[in-house]
């Protein structure tokens, strides 16, 4: 018997799993479901020390399948000097800017490269804001997939570089994100091939689930009171919560209702926050995204209306912030913990500070703050932001006179 199955989001009708993402009945979307066996929380202590280590929570029936580059198991650090600053006893920051492609879609790109395998796919792909490039495009090496992706030709050329290095077919496409995406998705289904968050997107979100395994086996199986997600299609905070609510199912987690997610989002396109604030269920898109955070620079979001279910599901918040609060929260988390994040890993602790500044977030409440990109790719924007190093001559008078 295989231990998944395929299970629409609205209706409910199953399917055996197999190559497709859509309900036939009713078009909503197709989610991984599981037929759990019971898993001790001692079943984890001598675990390889990457996210596979939860396979009886991912979608690969046999583990010969897996392609790995060891992603997960990223530190979840303390934050005492940065909490002390905004005046909370129990921050933590999920760092996930270590992963080995520096972002935490190697997550959901090994899940679905993985599949891929498992499905006998020829060749995979993406549509990406940058770092799904980078992800999907060195799991597909690993894996001996051709691999072809499709992304604005306007994101950072750091990730543009990485993702070529890994000897992917790197099409620019002269639009926004969506435009991508919407050209992506068609060859896709007309080639055959495995487009990892658009026609494999129900195994693939899958990976991302594991940043909710991770920060519970880290708080020593807790739930935390309060999560700050940064927000761009919407899946990850989705599957967040799904893999919380998978952790009850089997035991190894008490209540998750008193949790509360917190949405973040960039000024110039923050589509979730707009329709939170306005009590609306529907996400009006925004044409022209326009920010600094690339990564989160998707005008349509694919789980837009299902981040807002799960808003309300757990008492939760939407907030944005603006690119020069984006830029001044890199640096207060760079000057604080150690920890460089691109501009989307600002967004999440400009929200956090906001969140704390409007009474939102308790002193005492345990908080995990994600951080889910590194600064190295997005230089360019962050450079904006700081004082260019003034060149001195090899001189030992002159430079001490600098050095206080």
């Amino acid at each position: 018997m295989s231990r998944t199955s395929l299970q629409c989001r609205e209706c409910k009708k199953e399917y055996e799993t197999a190559f497709k993402y859509i309900c036939e009945d009713c078009f909503g979307p197709l989610d991984v479901k599981y037929n759990f066996s019971r898993v001790s929380k001692e079943a984890f202590s001598n675990r390889e020390h990457n996210y596979w280590r939860y396979f009886e929570f991912l979608p690969i029936e046999d583990k010969s399948n897996i392609v790995s580059i060891g992603a997960g198991m990223t530190p979840l650090i303390k934050a005492d000097k940065l909490g002390k600053k905004l005046g909370l006893k129990n921050l933590y920051i999920k760092n996930d800017s270590v992963n080995p492609t520096f972002s935490f879609k190697d997550r959901p790109a090994g899940v679905a490269i993985s599949k891929a395998k498992e499905f006998g796919l020829s060749a995979v792909g993406c549509a990406s804001t940058g770092n799904l490039a980078s992800a999907t495009a060195a799991h597909a090496a690993k894996g001996g997939f051709p691999c072809h992706i499709f992304a604005p030709s306007d994101i950072e050329m750091a990730k543009i570089t990485q993702a070529l290095s890994y000897g992917a077919n790197y099409i620019a496409v002269d639009g926004t994100y969506d435009d991508a995406n919407r050209i992506a998705a068609q060859i896709g289904d007309s080639k055959g091939i495995g487009i990892v968050n658009i026609n494999m997107r129900s195994h693939y979100v899958e990976g991302s689930k594991t940043l909710a395994f991770e920060v519970a086996e880290q708080l020593d199986w807790q739930v935390p009171d309060q999560l700050i997600v940064p927000v761009g299609s919407g899946a990850m905070l989705n599957a967040i919560c799904k893999g919380f609510e998978e952790l009850q199912t089997v035991s190894l987690l008490g209540n998750v209702t008193n949790m509360h997610m917190i949405a973040a989002q960039p000024h110039g396109c923050a589509p979730i926050v707009d329709a939170f604030k306005k009590k609306s269920k529907d996400v009006t898109p925004v044409e022209n995204p326009d920010t600094i955070a690339k990564s989160l620079a998707i005008g349509d979001p694919g789980d837009g209306r299902y981040v807002l279910k799960r808003l309300q599901q757990y008492n939760g918040f939407a907030e944005e912030c603006n690119n020069e609060e984006i830029l001044d929260a890199i640096l207060l988390l760079a000057q604080t913990e150690g920890i460089f994040t691109e501009p989307a890993g600002g967004v999440s602790i400009s929200v956090l500070q906001k969140m704390v500044e409007q009474g939102k977030i308790d002193t005492n409440d345990k908080v995990v703050c994600y951080v889910t990109g590194n600064g190295l790719k997005a230089t360019e924007s962050i450079m904006e932001g700081l004082q260019k190093p003034k060149v001195l001559k090899a001189n030992v008078a002159e430079v001490s006179a600098v050095v206080n």
